[in-house]
């Protein structure tokens, strides 16, 4: 049987971002549950502001092709989102709106229907970005996304994670690479 494949990113650009730190554990459990797991980093897919002018006129860039074409050779996401403000991260919104849009090859959504995803979270608040969850959740809902039941969010980042990237407390730790495994194993029985 093939090995389901599952695309994996954070929604920071930032170096020494939490959730870069996050998307690493979830990816490990992944992989050791048997799938294929592409880990990307938005920073490598600088693209301007979604504009349907500038779509109009230029088409789509070239870091939004590459990003849709990793979208739809996977069949899963994995995505740790951050908080701002409460809600998603500019830089993830962008990205979704930038693959979402459609081509004349394609039907609308294709970079994202039937797509399942695990989400999670870190922040250096009390609820580790959970309210941005629920907008992300949201979000890939509409678009036709499958969102697991399942999801974390790390409190007081700042202080969760060791020296080696790893989470300081076991559970939460346990609780990201289960997350990883989870969504392994639902792709490979929808295959």
């Amino acid at each position: 049987m093939e090995k389901p494949k599952i695309l994996a990113f954070a929604g920071s650009t930032r170096t020494d971002s939490f959730n870069k730190k996050l998307i690493k554990i979830a990816a490990a459990g992944a992989r050791a549950s048997g799938a294929e797991v592409t880990l990307i980093d938005l920073r490598d897919f600088p693209m301007p502001l979604y504009d349907g002018d500038l779509e109009q006129e230029q088409g789509l860039p070239e870091d939004a092709k590459r990003l849709r074409a990793l979208f739809l050779e996977h069949d899963g996401l994995l995505l740790a989102c951050p908080e701002y403000n409460s809600s998603i991260t500019g830089v993830l919104k962008n990205a979704i709106d930038w693959v979402s849009r459609p081509t004349e090859k394609e039907p609308d959504l294709a970079c994202f229907t039937g797509k399942v995803a695990a989400l999670m979270s870190a922040s250096p608040g009390a609820l580790g970005g959970l309210r941005g969850l629920v907008h992300v959740r949201s979000i890939l809902g509409n678009i036709r996304v499958l969102v697991l039941p399942d999801q974390v969010a790390v409190p007081k980042a700042g202080e969760a994670f060791t020296a080696e990237g790893n989470l300081k407390d076991a559970k939460q730790q346990a609780a990201i690479e289960k997350l990883g495994r989870e969504l392994a194993a639902t792709l490979a029985k929808l295959k």
